[in-house]
């Protein structure tokens, strides 16, 4: 804040986050309210994946903590909550005068979503939650499939406390290769596409996003091939080298 200009307007936020599936606690949230307040700057939330979480109570919300609405907005989205990707629907709540300017800028720019959207959308916010409840089983058991069936291939992967996605560490053998290289490597060798941590900035780059949107037949499937893709692959020091020249 101190060195940058021009001065920053905002502060985007993203828990529980995309890609690492970390969860803010709402002494964080505090933090955050009082950073904005004292550098006059306004907090942007994306609370996408509120609902689907594994561990403990429900991940809290940036507009729990006092006066957090002087300074605050949040968004979530109704793809994730409600399986509703490609409808492009969620809400915005928060600062009043944030949302009248949101108001006024969405009006000039798009029109309304088709109407039967906008009538399951809001059938589904109307709902007694058993849908949700269901959605957030379901990836809870591809999150422990996930886990166990590639600890057994060996690959360990810290099982994620919310979200559709794992943030995986690369395997030591293979680290010296980047997720980029590495990911390659396992669809040509194995058949499992992963997103390159590098995608998600410089500092992911020994990471990999692992996402739960496949079956868990097809996830212990997943699992058997890098079994044998770690048995069969010779990886030394020596040969990551050869293998990023040839690339």
């Amino acid at each position: 804040m101190k060195h940058s200009i021009p001065k920053p307007l905002a502060l985007v936020i993203n828990y529980p986050s995309n890609p690492t599936a970390h969860v803010a606690t709402l002494d964080f949230y505090k933090d955050v309210i009082a950073f904005a307040k004292k550098h006059e700057i306004i907090v942007l939330s994306d609370l996408a994946y509120s609902e689907i979480y594994f561990d403990g109570a429900p991940p809290p919300s940036v507009l729990q903590v006092p006066g957090a609405k002087d300074v605050a907005v949040e968004f979530t989205s109704m793809s994730k909550t409600f399986s509703m990707p490609g409808w492009r629907m969620g809400f915005a709540v928060g600062n009043e005068r944030l949302i009248s300017a949101l108001a006024r800028v969405k009006s000039y720019l798009d029109y309304g979503a088709f109407t039967p959207i906008q009538v399951a959308a809001t059938h589904a916010l109307n709902s007694d939650g058993a849908d949700i409840e269901e959605v957030r089983s379901t990836y809870h058991k591809r999150r422990d499939v996930m886990v166990e069936s590639f600890g057994k291939a060996g690959w360990v992967v810290t099982p994620p406390a919310a979200t559709m996605f794992a943030w995986a560490k690369i395997p030591e053998p293979f680290a010296a290769l980047g997720s980029l290289e590495f990911s390659k490597l396992l669809v040509e060798k194995a058949d499992v596409a992963v997103a390159p941590g590098i995608g998600f900035g410089e500092h992911g780059d020994q990471y990999v996003r692992i996402a739960l949107v496949e079956n868990e037949h097809r996830i212990r499937q997943a699992a058997r091939n890098l079994k044998r893709f770690f048995a069969s692959a010779d990886v030394t020091p020596d040969n990551i080298i050869a293998l990023n020249a040839h690339r």
